[in-house]
């Protein structure tokens, strides 16, 4: 049973050579890296999840939540969801793929996911099965950044999160369905829940009580914690917590989650922590110090590309739309001018209509593959409309 009230405040950072680790960190730790044969077999327990309620448990520490909280701020709290991401979509995009592909065994390199993401190109004597793996990442990506403002812990974002995760990894049928079979999970003595209309219930109750966590830095933690344990699909089930663990640091303005710098061994030990002890202190470390490698790498992206303009923010999604409709539609140049000025009319008063239509100008220009997720742009568009933009 998981303690009731806070956890121990824990150390920053998991080391094998650190000399300070957390008494817990350092238990859980051990135990779950004994040999299987000297692990206890052990099944999923309901009280684990009934003992939380929502805003009154706490898996964070209050030291830790305030302090992530804190250097999660951008500025950006009272602007629409979403704002924040889309300034750093680039090296999201790449950095998040990346990551939690890696987390999970791909073995593409940071330069060969880039390579895979604006280029299209696989890496040599790579299996095509861990191309698949990033490129169902930048589109889960995608669809949260696209659909920032009505995301949430419901059904349809979880399952459909799933969906493009999986696609062409597991047979079609389970692609976004909630399991009605037993699965099983290597490396571990931990055997999920098998029972299909305890599995549905217990998705239900994790969303139910996630939605209703008002901290989005404990409600990121909480489905990184809960729905791996669950296991509630037939896999790819750490990838959908992963980056569920963003939807409410999208939704805030928050800076995102992109599991930078986490050592593989310490996630996969710390989530056994959880299957097979129900204990997160393990856990909590890992997200903690990738939260902090987070917010640093991308306070630095945003001095690179410096303070968001107000009236490009301000008007982002209309500009966004032309330049996809001019796109879509393979315009050349002077079919394009024509267009643009006429849905400058539409949409900006007569004093801002010069300034729109150089942003979508400015946007048309500088579009290239690496950058045509932005405006939710395909390949094949991008490519069909550069040939007539003469």
């Amino acid at each position: 049973m998981p303690d009731r009230g806070e956890p121990q405040p824990l150390t920053s950072i998991i080391r094998e050579d650190s000399p300070e680790l957390n008494d817990a960190v350092w238990q859980i730790r051990g135990l779950v890296r004994k040999p299987l044969t000297e692990r206890r077999p052990v099944g999923y327990r309901s009280e684990f999840l009934d003992a939380y309620e929502p805003n009154r448990t706490f898996y964070l520490p209050e030291r830790l939540r305030e302090e992530l909280g804190r250097i999660g701020q951008v500025g950006m709290e009272n602007l629409p969801a979403g704002t924040h991401i889309r300034q750093v979509v680039d090296r999201l995009l790449i950095d998040l793929s990346w990551n939690s592909s890696r987390l999970e065994g791909n073995t593409y390199t940071l330069l060969e996911t880039q390579r895979l993401l604006e280029l299209g190109e696989d890496a040599d004597g790579r299996a095509t099965e861990e191309a698949q793996m990033i490129l169902n990442h930048k589109a889960a990506i995608e669809m949260l950044i696209e659909d920032a403002g009505e995301i949430g812990f419901n059904r349809y974002t979880i399952c459909n999160l799933h969906a493009v995760l999986a696609d062409n990894l597991i047979r079609d049928g389970a692609l976004g369905r909630v399991r009605s079979c037993p699965v099983g999970i290597s490396g571990t003595v931990f055997h999920p829940l098998g029972v299909p209309q305890q599995i549905e219930q217990r998705f239900d109750d994790i969303l139910m009580k996630a939605d209703a966590i008002r901290n989005p830095l404990e409600q990121a933690f909480f489905v990184m914690v809960h729905l791996p344990y669950l296991q509630p699909f037939e896999d790819v089930n750490k990838r959908v917590s992963r980056l569920a663990a963003n939807i409410p640091l999208i939704r805030s303005n928050l800076c995102p989650l992109s599991f930078v710098e986490v050592k593989r061994e310490d996630y996969i030990s710390a989530t056994l922590g959880v299957y097979e002890l129900n204990r997160v202190e393990y856990l909590c470390d890992v997200f903690a110090e990738a939260y902090r490698q987070s917010c640093l790498r991308y306070a630095r992206v945003r001095q690179e590309v410096g303070e968001p303009d107000p009236f490009r923010m301000r008007h982002r999604a209309a500009i966004a739309r032309v330049v996809r409709e001019v796109v879509q539609a393979a315009m050349d140049q002077k079919q394009a001018l024509k267009w643009i000025a006429v849905e400058a009319e539409k949409e900006m008063p007569e004093a801002e209509r010069a300034q729109f239509i150089g942003e979508i100008e400015q946007g048309l220009l500088n579009l290239h593959e690496g950058n045509i997720a932005r405006y939710r742009l395909r390949p094949a568009e991008f490519a069909g409309w550069q040939e007539n933009w003469r």
